[in-house]
């Protein structure tokens, strides 16, 4: 049987695919020339992560395929009923990058609460004709340390961000509409572990009482974070998308850094992915990554043999 690994897999997850008797093909196919290289080559298991889409026209068409995988969590690129309503199985790996996400949430909250993102770029221009000037305007970041973070949902990627607020020395509380509580393992170098129990609260005081808050939900219709959930805000509060794209109001962002509301905020995902608004790309007090959450060498590792581990379980 022939995988196609479209957005591409792990060396990993190849080793363990083909271990299992499957062919391997990582070529990247156009969008518009995959259902037909498909069925030219019969492919029997299509793995995507979020560049390729996988829709009705392509289920209909490629009756060879037997899996619809995803490299990660979220899966609005992919029509998942409708694939299970035709006998199609479609799996992903929804633990495998929790822990990537919230380092990389806790990189861009390190980095604006001591103004690194502006200080990497303003060191090597003017670091050795305006040292005291750039020393004076950064000078005055904050610790995370104390702070309250808010957590936006809930789930794995959420409770990962929290273990590592946790550790960090932060008190965390959180909101997730399905959840009443949740038990958070941490675990040490040398075997130790602590429990913290985090009992969930409103989305409204999660807002009103967080210093930093980091949202970790699935895109949907209406905005997370606007306008209205701005004001609710501490003046000064520090925000994290590396959720999807379109969960936060990007306008009303701008405007609630303009007005102070905001101190700085973190993106990772855009609403205009892969071409986000200028104003965003120019705003000083934005820290921005090319939604690269789950984008570390462990994760992809973790994402390609587990993938490899689902897919022989199904067709073995």
């Amino acid at each position: 049987m022939k995988v196609l690994a479209n957005d591409g897999i792990s060396k990993s997850g190849i080793v363990a695919l083909e271990k299992a008797g499957f062919e391997v093909i990582t070529t990247t196919v156009a969008q518009e020339q995959l259902i037909n290289y498909i069925n030219d080559n019969q492919i029997s298991v299509l793995l995507v992560r979020s560049a390729t889409t996988v829709r009705k026209d392509l289920i209909d068409a490629c009756s060879s395929i037997k899996i619809i995988g995803r490299g990660g969590v979220g899966m609005d690129n992919i029509d998942v009923e409708y694939a299970r309503e035709k006998g199609i199985s479609v799996i992903n790996t929804p633990a495998a990058s929790s822990h990537s996400v919230a380092e990389l949430v806790f990189a861009h909250f390190y980095g604006l609460a001591r103004f690194l993102h502006n200080s990497n770029r303003e060191m090597p221009l003017e670091g050795d004709t305006k040292f005291k000037a750039l020393k004076k305007a950064y000078g005055k970041g904050v610790e995370l340390k104390g702070k309250t973070l808010g957590v936006l949902g809930f789930g794995r990627i959420g409770q990962a961000t929290a273990k590592v607020a946790l550790g960090a020395g932060m008190k965390v509380i959180a909101f997730d509409p399905f959840m009443e509580k949740a038990n958070l393992e941490l675990e040490f170098f040398d075997g130790q572990k602590v429990n913290f129990e985090i009992n969930t609260i409103s989305k409204e005081e999660v807002l009103k009482q967080a210093d930093f808050i980091t949202l970790h939900v699935p895109a949907q219709k209406e905005y997370v974070i606007g306008a209205p959930e701005f004001e609710l805000m501490k003046d000064g509060v520090f925000l994290a998308n590396a959720a999807r794209g379109g969960v936060v109001d990007e306008v009303a962002l701008v405007k609630a850094i303009e007005s102070g509301k905001v101190a700085g905020a973190a993106l990772d995902v855009f609403e205009k992915e892969p071409t986000p608004e200028i104003q965003l790309l120019m705003n000083a007090s934005l820290s921005l990554t090319p939604h690269t959450g789950a984008a570390t060498n462990e994760a992809q590792d973790r994402i390609g043999t587990e993938l490899a581990e689902q897919i022989s379980s199904i067709l073995g």
